[in-house]
């Protein structure tokens, strides 16, 4: 397994400063993340020029992308598609192996999603990327059950687990084993069990990094797990700080 880090870390700096600040803390690996609403790479840019995006993200020596966190906000369906597509492109292009969107919002009728990410999965898989949905409260996957339904139905669909979002979520802390065999891609921060504890100080939450770990090395999970602490207005606590902690944690266990 490899530590990387999510440039949502650093959300309040442009993009190269972002790439900076996580090579000082002594990563090789990165998530970049391509969102509608920054604050990095937006899938609109990508589509625009997908070549200054592969430059933009490859542009820090010692720096490799190895994932995207992908949000595009819009209702056309085929604009969606689009700028998806681009992003699999520029996945390719950075030999970015895994994709990672958020599933529908909750609610949605799950025949309705699972039709939608069949699309999606064709479309990276033409490009020779893995997709992976989110287990992310206010989604279809915050119920592990329905998560890994999806996983079932769409042929090659992933997870990327979040613990936090099982644990102060609507699942509340409760057994979500059933997920691991379809686990391929992570992200990790410290949570506790309120709605209001989605991120503390490491070593002041509840996630259980070894149990989790130990479950995935029994699904024979050899990908990257990735330091998520998304970088909020008015945090209680220094970023790098925890930042570092989280990524001697995690060295410390793989």
């Amino acid at each position: 397994m490899y530590v990387a880090c999510s440039t949502l870390c650093f959300g309040r700096y442009p993009l190269e400063q972002a790439f900076e600040r996580i090579a000082e803390l002594d990563f090789n690996k990165v998530e970049v993340a391509i969102r509608s609403q920054g604050p990095h790479l937006t899938p609109t840019e990508v589509l625009a020029d997908r070549d200054h995006a592969a430059a933009r993200i490859r542009m820090f020596p010692g720096l490799t992308p190895a994932a995207f966190k992908v949000e595009i906000d819009t209702d056309d369906a085929a604009r969606y598609e689009a700028e998806f597509d681009a992003v699999c492109h520029l996945a390719r292009v950075s030999t970015v192996a895994t994709i990672t969107i958020p599933a529908a919002p909750t609610g949605t009728e799950i025949g309705h999603e699972i039709d939608r990410l069949r699309r999606l999965v064709r479309i990276a898989t033409r490009q020779g990327v893995v997709l992976n949905v989110h287990t992310r409260t206010g989604t279809v996957t915050e119920s592990p059950d329905a998560a890994v339904e999806l996983c079932r139905q769409v042929d090659g669909l992933g997870l990327t687990l979040d613990p936090s979002h099982y644990l102060c979520g609507p699942n509340q802390g409760k057994n979500y084993d059933i997920v691991f065999p379809y686990v391929r891609h992570v992200l990790f921060r410290d949570s506790g069990r309120g709605p209001d504890q989605l991120q503390v100080r490491v070593g002041q939450g509840e996630i259980e990094y070894s149990r989790i770990l130990m479950q995935l090395a029994r699904h024979q999970y050899d990908r990257l797990l990735t330091v998520e602490i998304v970088d909020i207005p008015d945090l209680p606590f220094h970023m790098e700080t925890e930042v570092r902690k989280l990524k001697y944690l995690l060295e410390s266990l793989v």
